[in-house]
């Protein structure tokens, strides 16, 4: 075994040759020896970095890229070995230096410190490639599949920055550890402000979570911060959200248990998507249905069975009544507004994209000052906003074009036009000579 003066001695015999070719005084020969064993130590140590990257790290590579597993290649894409890398030069620097500058203690300390602070950082980076991986893996994985985990991987980084953070600060002041997390105690009240968002944050996250009230690729609606579209990323601090106009609104995560939001998974989930849309109708239009409607009635596929039975129980109904004729208010029959309803809600059964296992109806609501309002309800096949956008207007289209043939009306309000041709209607009737003309 090999002691330090022995070493030491075998240091400056080493560099004899120089001191003599030179001609350099011994004392000064002492000061010439550390820079150059530094400087030997510094080529060493980028030596041993080449190899380590060349004969292992490329090595590991190969045999990942080989295997079949995608998580490996994960590591590659994180550079997780090339990181590691930098390790090997830095114990060299830790085992050799304080052999190098034995006479030069506080240097020595120094420089070993540094290198041990330089480890400390390439570990933090690691572990923070390696909550990267974690991230990637599980966000594809199907189990966590909509899950937060970008929020809870946030949390294990500022723990590790923390920690890292902590440990770097007692080899600079040569503290313990625990005299800096006593120290924090104090600032207790400094950090909840400083992380203010970020603990919400995480609070938040976990909630959402596990009442499963968002996830990625929900559909939501946040009229509050005018957000409407697919949810993008949940992270610690935001949640990001792609309108359909492209744009991209960003929301505290925090926002979600504190604010009102609709979450449409429920209707991606389900057998379809609802129309809930009225049609206003003018009640003077309606009216009840003479022969002569009902003949015309029944030439409609949709409501000739309807007509033809509804014809005989009227008939049946109004045969016991004994002054039926002389009294009309005594008479049963159909009314224009009823027999659209039913040709309205046959027509909607009739469509092959109407989910017809769902709810559907066609309903009168309350009166108001612009008119009886007729709702259409009932859930389409399709779900994509495009192709509902289409059977919606397709179903409009055809209803408010043979609304006409029942003799009904839409309510409109008035414009300047209307108003306009009321006005000069009664000056061109009357032919009235200008005013200003002679006789």
């Amino acid at each position: 075994m090999i002691l330090p003066e022995e070493k030491y001695l075998s240091i400056q015999l080493s560099t004899k040759w120089l001191t003599d070719f030179f001609n350099i005084d011994s004392q000064v020969a002492d000061y010439i020896n550390i820079p150059i064993f530094i400087v030997g130590l510094i080529v060493i140590c980028f030596v041993a970095w080449i190899l380590t990257k060349k004969l292992i790290v490329d090595t590991i590579h190969k045999l990942f890229l080989k295997s079949k597993m995608t998580w490996d290649d994960i590591l590659i894409e994180k550079k997780i070995f090339d990181k590691l890398s930098y390790i090997i030069p830095a114990l060299l620097v830790i085992f050799a230096v304080p052999s190098i500058l034995r006479e030069y203690p506080i240097l020595s300390n120094y420089i070993v410190t540094s290198a041990m602070i330089i480890i400390l950082l390439v570990i933090i980076w690691t572990i923070i490639a390696l909550l990267a991986v974690f991230d990637d893996i599980l966000s594809k994985s199907p189990v966590f599949k909509g899950k937060p985990i970008t929020s809870y991987i946030q949390v294990l980084n500022i723990m590790v920055y923390f920690i890292g953070g902590i440990l770097i600060l007692s080899l600079l002041l040569g503290k313990s550890p625990f005299y800096f997390l006593g120290a924090m105690g104090a600032m207790t009240a400094i950090l909840l402000l400083i992380f203010k968002d970020t603990i919400l944050g995480f609070v938040a996250s976990i909630q959402m979570s596990v009442y499963d009230m968002v996830r990625v690729g929900d559909w939501i609606a946040m009229p509050k911060y005018d957000a409407d579209g697919d949810v993008m990323s949940i992270n610690l601090s935001t949640v990001k959200v792609q309108n359909w106009d492209k744009t991209i609104t960003t929301i505290p995560t925090y926002a979600f248990i504190t604010d009102s939001f609709k979450n449409w998974r429920g209707m991606s989930n389900s057998g379809g998507r609802r129309i809930k849309r009225a049609i206003y109708l003018k009640v003077s239009s309606f009216c009840f249905c003479d022969d002569q409607m009902l003949e015309q009635f029944k030439k409609y596929a949709l409501i000739r069975d309807y007509i033809v039975q509804k014809e005989k129980e009227i008939k049946k109904s109004n045969s016991a009544l004994i002054d039926n004729e002389s009294n009309p208010v005594n008479i049963k029959s159909l009314t224009n507004i009823g027999v659209f309803r039913v040709y309205a809600e046959n027509y909607i059964l009739s469509n092959p994209k109407i989910n017809s296992n769902m709810t559907h109806m066609v309903r009168q609501l309350d009166p108001t000052s612009k008119g009886m309002p007729l709702e259409i309800y009932c859930f389409t096949y399709e779900k994509e906003w495009e192709k509902y956008e289409v059977i919606t207007s397709d179903i409009f289209d055809h209803l408010l074009t043979i609304m006409s043939q029942f003799q009904l009306e839409i309510f409109q309000e008035p414009t300047g036009g209307d108003f306009r041709s009321l006005v000069e209607s009664p000056r061109q009737k009357a032919d009235v000579p200008p005013l200003y003309s002679q006789s």
